[in-house]
């Protein structure tokens, strides 16, 4: 921590110190392999301290230094496994969608989540009996109302401490204000389709999916409408989100068997999403039933239909064995199965297994019959998913009970499948609403191209990626000649007519891996990342000839149009991203004083004017 707050410290430096401590060094090596995307192997520290860069090698470091030195304390109430386990599943979440969205380097957002909920650890351990008295007093399941016990008793809540710790080590505002406020379910402070905004939203849709992580089933019923809903505000639906967290829980279970943190098996997400809602009590009279009776004794299944359909008025369907059961419940979906449980071919406990080992049978209410049963049997039954059991001789008052049971059981299954039904379709819209709408934030409405905003936001990535992989990232600002021209010549449509055309030039001539941006009137940026000055240079005067080569029909003229180029690249006194763009300002302005329709470099802080 100490070398990598050294302002003469190298990666040489840092890695030789990594070295020493093998299982921090595996910890950096996987760390960066995971935020490869795909890419070579890192197999040495050098290299993974090369390819995170000094400022995540610092922050991985803490996180994994303090998941270490805490896995326990003096809190009686705070659970400190649990608290790592949760943020971990938060930390790899963020590096997750950080992949996905691009809204910053994964090693940064890891780092974020992972440290979401750092204030909490840290009031557990200064203040352990006071905090242990409020998490005794509270109800855990609502942030907010903890957040108002902390400040009440210790004037501070674990959001704004959490914010403090993270300045302290020298993270960024970006990162600091959506922890900060992350569990405000709406948020003030942050411009919606801004960068910060797209991390605040990250951020508790990874801290949705870590809670998800730590309950059991039936809690987890209960927090999918929240979790489908957040997801959906970041543009992802019910299938995208499911892509998104079983190779997350994976990834999960893999660093915490590397850190010791605990970690719970979970179901693939479409099991969780599908999945019946647990048993509730519910009011109300008899209803009708679709119940298939499965019975071989004539005597007993005549008499059973007549209490179902005389007395009780539901919809019965008969088999005398397993087998014809089976093959009447694939074709009308009964709700309900009564079945004998000794029968010849076929039992009723194997009829329970074949129907439980489809996906419409799982929701079935089966009820067993049978003359006697032991404990042990009982056991058994249950086990192999009965709902519930009669004794034969069958009461009419202790069927109609049963049944009841089953009711409840389908009511709440079918509204389930309702709600569940609305919220997909809800969170599908909301998904497709927030992209079409990220989409318009990000992107200029005259030439498709991504405007000013998103420029900056990639220009910003790419220096990020250039100085963590020691790469070149090379930067054009390109001006339309004589634009005001145009306006006064041909109107403002025609000036428009103009900016269409040299965008669409633009784009078709740039290479596939430059980002090609409109970020002002008639200005446009060229973003080249792992491109080194001379070859952005080429690329240039490449664009600057293809404009002159294209006149642009305005009404019934051909109209003659060129643009100014400047050029600058990463150089070692390159202080950042806005150093960079005053560069290729400076190579501009130098190239229009030369007469326009020329391309100009930056190097050394000196302008170099290429051909006219």
């Amino acid at each position: 921590m100490e070398l990598c707050q050294s302002e003469t410290a190298t990666l040489e430096d840092v890695a030789r110190v990594v070295m020493t401590d093998p299982a921090l060094s595996g910890k950096l090596i996987r760390q960066s392999n995971a935020a490869s995307m795909g890419g070579r192997p890192v197999v040495s520290v050098l290299e993974a301290v090369r390819r995170l860069g000094l400022g995540p090698v610092k922050q991985l470091t803490l996180g994994f230094s303090l998941v270490d030195q805490y896995g326990e304390g003096a809190c009686g109430n705070f659970d400190y496994q649990a608290f790592w386990s949760h943020s971990l599943l938060a930390g790899l979440a963020m590096q997750s969608l950080a992949r996905s969205n691009g809204m910053g380097p994964p090693d940064d957002l890891f780092a974020c989540g992972l440290f979401s909920g750092i204030g909490r650890l840290a009031l557990a351990t200064a203040y352990p009996e006071a905090y242990g008295e409020i998490l005794a007093a509270t109800d855990l399941r609502d942030a907010l109302v903890l957040a108002a016990a902390e400040r009440q008793r210790l004037q501070i809540d674990h959001n704004q401490l959490a914010a403090a710790m993270l300045a302290d080590w020298g993270f960024p505002a970006a990162l600091i204000d959506p922890v900060e406020h992350h569990e405000e379910t709406e948020s003030s402070h942050f411009q919606a389709g801004s960068r910060g905004h797209q991390i605040y939203e990250s951020l508790r849709l990874s801290v949705c999916i870590a809670d998800l992580g730590q309950v059991d089933e039936a809690a987890r019923h209960a927090l999918l409408p929240d979790l489908m809903r957040v997801a959906g505000r970041v543009g992802l639906d019910e299938e995208e989100l499911g892509e998104l967290l079983d190779p997350l829980i994976e990834q999960w279970h893999e660093w915490g068997d590397l850190l010791n943190v605990p970690t719970h098996q979970l179901p693939s997400f479409a099991e969780i999403a599908s999945a019946p809602p647990p048993h509730a009590a519910t009011t109300g009279e008899d209803p009708t039933l679709k119940i298939l009776l499965v019975d071989d004794e004539e005597s007993s299944r005549t008499l059973i239909r007549k209490m179902l359909v005389e007395s009780c008025g539901h919809e019965v369907q008969l088999a005398a064995d397993g087998r014809s059961a089976l093959a009447l419940a694939v074709d009308s979906r009964p709700q309900v199965v009564i079945t004998d449980w000794f029968m010849p071919g076929m039992d009723g406990l194997e009829l329970t297994r074949a129907l439980r080992a489809t996906d419409w049978g799982q929701v079935i209410y089966v009820v067993m019959l049978t003359a006697a049963a032991s404990q042990a049997q009982v056991e058994e039954a249950f086990t192999e998913g009965v709902d519930d059991y009669l004794i034969k001789p069958v009461a009419e008052v202790e069927l109609r009970a049963r049944l009841r049971a089953a009711w409840r059981y389908v009511k709440l299954h079918d509204e389930w499948q309702r709600d569940r039904a609305q919220l997909k379709r809800i969170a599908s819209e909301l998904a497709v609403s927030n992209r079409k709408l990220e989409q318009a934030a990000l992107t200029d409405a005259l030439t498709g191209l991504p405007n000013r905003r998103a420029g900056m936001t990639l220009l910003e990535q790419a220096w990020s990626a250039s100085r963590r992989g020691d790469q070149p990232v090379s930067l054009m600002m390109v001006d339309v000649d004589r634009f005001k021209g145009i306006n006064d010549a041909h109107g403002h449509a025609g000036g428009d007519t103009a900016l269409v055309a040299v965008a669409a030039t633009l784009r078709a001539e740039a290479r596939k891996d430059d980002w090609v941006c409109r970020v002002g009137g008639e200005e446009f940026l060229v973003i080249c990342p792992n491109t080194p000055l001379p070859a952005a240079a080429r690329t240039a005067e490449r664009l600057r000839q293809a404009v002159r080569r294209q006149p642009i029909a305005v009404g019934d003229q051909a109209v003659p149009v060129t643009v100014s180029i400047g050029i600058a690249a990463r150089e070692p006194l390159t202080q950042d991203a806005d150093s960079l763009v005053r560069d290729a300002d400076k190579a501009l302005y130098a190239a229009k004083h030369a007469g326009r329709d020329r391309c100009c470099l930056v190097r050394g802080g000196k302008t170099h004017l290429g051909p006219a």
